[in-house]
């Protein structure tokens, strides 16, 4: 596909995000910045039976390309397993966002899957503290 369908894609999902705002019954809520270029990402993660994402929702400011591809990718995997979002690879987003759209921007670009991938881990964190110790 070429730049201008990419182009079209992130302003669209950036004038009318997909799954943003404040999500109260969050399991965890993460905040990633890119002081780069001043973007801010807040990710709120609510994790349903058998460890999926059963809901993520945004909030945030900066770029065109900070906050359409934290739309894009929150598109992309809802109601999936954490460990498949975790396993994700920067690469993938980047092919999925437009390489020649983003490559000048990859911060900007992969602030939203680092700081959901922060989330998992926090969230996974949370779960260990909270399991009973067989040794009790």
């Amino acid at each position: 596909m070429n730049r201008q369908y990419y182009t079209d894609i992130f302003l669209e999902h950036y004038e009318t995000p997909r799954n943003y705002g404040a999500l109260p019954e969050a399991d965890v809520v993460e905040a990633g910045t890119n002081p780069g270029c001043g973007d801010e990402i807040t990710i709120y993660l609510k994790v349903g039976p058998g460890d999926i994402a059963e809901k993520i929702q945004f909030e945030g400011q900066g770029c065109t390309i900070s906050q359409g591809a934290a739309s894009i990718l929150l598109d992309m995997v809802q109601g999936e397993p954490l460990a498949e979002i975790s396993a994700m690879d920067y690469n993938d987003l980047i092919d999925a966002l437009g390489r020649d759209v983003v490559l000048t921007r990859v911060g900007c670009a992969t602030l939203s899957l680092i700081t959901l991938k922060q989330a998992i881990r926090q969230y996974q964190a949370q779960q260990r503290q909270s399991a009973p110790s067989l040794g009790s």
